[in-house]
């Protein structure tokens, strides 16, 4: 049997604080792999400041391919449209042997919002959250089944590391020297050489 975590998120760009929060997951809930999910559109962004889905892609992909414990899916790409956790869950359940004990990583700040998600009842039949805290953010109360997983405060955030772009600012040691590269090769988010 496997304990196979799934982290989902715009990745736009991908950071040291998603790394840290899927090897603490990783360590803390005894998970065989984390298998980042980026978004293809993802909902609730103002999709002007958002790289496109092969830039993002890329991005994980080169941030995660040193690490043998985490992969990296393109369900929610490849399916294209707007991306729904019950979608992945189910992709995921059928992939991977029946035995499998999945689990879909969130931040402290999303618990309250699962009443909210579509066939949250299904999904929490599939998976079981583990809950990363969040640096500054007061933990709300949840019926929601989780785990906790408590993690040293980085505050970082990808809005941060294009806002700090825009700055005309350095992301080193906010983002791995690899998307770093990639971010200026492909000139994404105002990066001009």
């Amino acid at each position: 049997m496997q304990r196979v975590g799934v982290l989902g998120g715009t990745f736009n760009p991908i950071h040291i604080g998603h790394l840290a929060i899927a090897q603490m997951a990783l360590e803390r809930m005894h998970l065989n792999k984390v298998v980042f999910v980026p978004t293809y559109i993802p909902p609730h962004k103002n999709r002007k400041v958002v790289a496109g889905a092969k830039h993002r892609f890329e991005m994980v992909r080169l941030a995660i391919e040193d690490n043998p414990f985490f992969e990296i899916s393109d369900f929610e790409i490849k399916k294209r449209g707007r991306s729904y956790t019950i979608n992945t869950m189910l992709y995921f359940k059928e992939t991977y042997p029946p035995d499998t004990e999945l689990f879909f990583i969130i931040g402290e700040d999303t618990l309250s919002q699962l009443p909210k998600w579509k066939y949250i009842d299904k999904i929490l039949e599939i998976a079981d959250f583990i809950v990363v805290n969040r640096p500054g953010y007061i933990k709300k109360s949840s019926d929601a089944k989780h785990h906790s997983v408590i993690m040293p405060g980085i505050d970082i955030s990808s809005s941060y590391v294009r806002m700090r772009m825009f700055q005309n600012k350095t992301i080193k040691y906010f983002v791995p020297d690899k998307v770093l590269d990639y971010v200026f090769q492909n000139k994404l988010y105002g990066a001009t050489n």
